[in-house]
């Protein structure tokens, strides 16, 4: 099974750094490659709210997702429903964890390409990989500068 893993200290507490990078609505404004993204079903009860979504991208390729956020340990696992392609599976889990210097925010892509998919795995593995390391850079420099929260607060006045 193929897997990414790329992790990376963001400069604010773990709390702020796991509510917005779980912000769905927000992934627009977080991630350059989302041109939209609406929330389909929020089902809350304690620690836990399950997320069913949709995202768009800059090509206007749509896809459902599911998310469960672990309130208390910090921890999103989600994996991609419909549809699936490129991909045989998708499961993704996002850790936020306390650092020295704020918050280690790991991300872990566990996955299955189609077999009908032209590319070859390590073509994928590397493209993957580069574009984690890039959505993670630009991330941390949006919550640490504060860009983040003010785009949000533009979007919703």
């Amino acid at each position: 099974m193929p897997r990414i893993q790329n992790s990376i200290i963001i400069c604010k507490d773990p709390q702020t750094v796991f509510d917005i990078t779980n912000d769905i609505e927000r992934w627009p404004i977080l991630f350059n490659e989302y041109h939209g993204a609406k929330i389909l079903n929020r089902e809350s009860e304690g620690r836990y709210t399950r997320l069913t979504f949709q995202l768009t991208n800059a090509e206007g390729n749509t896809w459902r997702s599911q998310r469960l956020l672990d309130h208390q340990q910090m921890v999103a696992t989600a994996e991609r429903e419909e549809p699936l392609y490129p991909f045989a599976y998708m499961h993704l889990k996002w850790t936020c964890e306390a650092a020295p210097e704020g918050t280690k925010m790991t991300w872990t892509q566990d996955f299955e390409l189609d077999p009908k998919y032209p590319d070859p795995l390590p073509v994928v593995l590397d493209r993957m990989n580069a574009h984690t390391i890039e959505n993670q850079q630009n991330i941390k420099e949006k919550i640490e500068s504060g860009q983040a929260e003010k785009l949000a607060a533009e979007a919703v006045s």
